[in-house]
Formats: structure tokens, C-alpha cells, sequence
């Protein structure tokens, strides 16, 4: 369990502000895994991306471990991928690297959208669930979802936000 000064804490506290429900509360309908834990965040990540078969986010981070992982061992490509690239992912897509993964994005079915702005957190919707993840220096510090509806509406009224204000890659 996170104690207040982890990323889970803070990731934990950011979301339930986010999406007006007591943080306490949200202790029992969220799960989260921290870097450190077994299996830590980024083993979980294709897991919950697998299980919903529609997904949509907003990615402030591009990592491209964390991509390749979603990508190779994730059932993402079942159903619709819309993702939207803002803060340092969406810089990837104008730097030297931007043809490759334009590239990869579209062998994998994956609708992409640049936004100019950030966003403190990589928010998904995967199907009825919400899975949010929280970055520092090293990469995927911590990884909540829940499928709490006010956690839900949270998440899809910040990815449609997002999406609205994006233009197709």
C-alpha cells in the first residue's frame, strides 16, 4: 500500500481531486502499482490496455520501452486505439525520430492526434475502466485504474478534452 509521500500517494490524491471523490474513498475502488512493487506498473500496463478492447488516452510521455511493450505483448489491436500525443510525445512527433513512429503508430492501427499542450498524467479510457499513470524522471512511476464511475466520467471527459483540441498526426 502507498504511504503519503509515494507516487502512488500523489497519483492517488491527483485523480480523486480530478474527478471530485475523497481521496480515502477512492483506497477502495482503485488499485495501484508503483515502480518497486512486483508486478510493477509498466507489467501491468498491457494487461488493463488488453482487457477492453476500445481504448483512448492522452500520453504526455513518449517511452519507447513502454510503447514497444503495449504494442508487442498487448491485445490492443482488437478493437479502436485513439491516442492522443501532447507535452514530450507529441515533441516526438516533429524531432528526428517522428517518421519512425509515425511509422510504428500506423502498422498498428493506432489513430494518433498532436496536441500543443501537457498534461501532468497519461490518461486512458479501456472500455469501462480508467487507467491513469503518473511519470517522473525514470519513466512510469505509478498506474491507478479503476472502473469507479466518477473515476470514468473523470477520465473520458479529459480525453475527449484533449481530443477535441488535437489535430490528426
Amino acid at each position: 500500500m502507498a504511504n503519503a509521500d509515494t507516487p502512488g500517494a500523489a497519483l492517488r490524491r491527483l485523480v480523486a481531486e480530478a474527478a471530485g471523490v475523497d481521496a480515502d474513498a477512492l483506497r477502495d475502488d482503485a488499485e495501484i502499482a508503483e515502480r518497486g512493487d512486483d508486478p510493477g506498473p509498466a507489467a501491468r500496463l498491457p494487461a488493463l490496455a488488453g482487457a477492453g478492447g476500445s481504448i483512448v488516452g492522452v500520453v504526455p510521455r513518449a517511452d519507447p520501452g513502454l510503447a514497444r511493450q503495449l504494442l508487442n505483448d498487448g491485445e490492443v489491436t482488437s478493437g479502436t486505439l485513439r491516442l492522443v500525443l501532447t507535452g514530450g510525445a507529441e515533441a516526438r512527433l516533429t524531432g528526428a525520430s517522428a517518421p519512425l513512429l509515425r511509422s510504428v503508430l500506423a502498422e498498428h492501427g493506432v489513430e494518433a492526434y498532436r496536441h500543443d499542450g501537457d498534461s501532468p498524467v497519461a490518461v486512458f479510457l479501456v472500455g469501462e475502466r480508467a487507467v491513469v499513470g503518473l511519470f517522473d524522471e525514470r519513466g512510469l512511476a505509478a498506474l491507478l485504474w479503476s472502473d469507479a464511475p466518477p473515476v470514468r466520467e473523470w477520465a473520458a471527459a479529459t480525453c475527449r478534452r484533449y481530443l477535441s483540441a488535437a489535430d490528426p498526426v
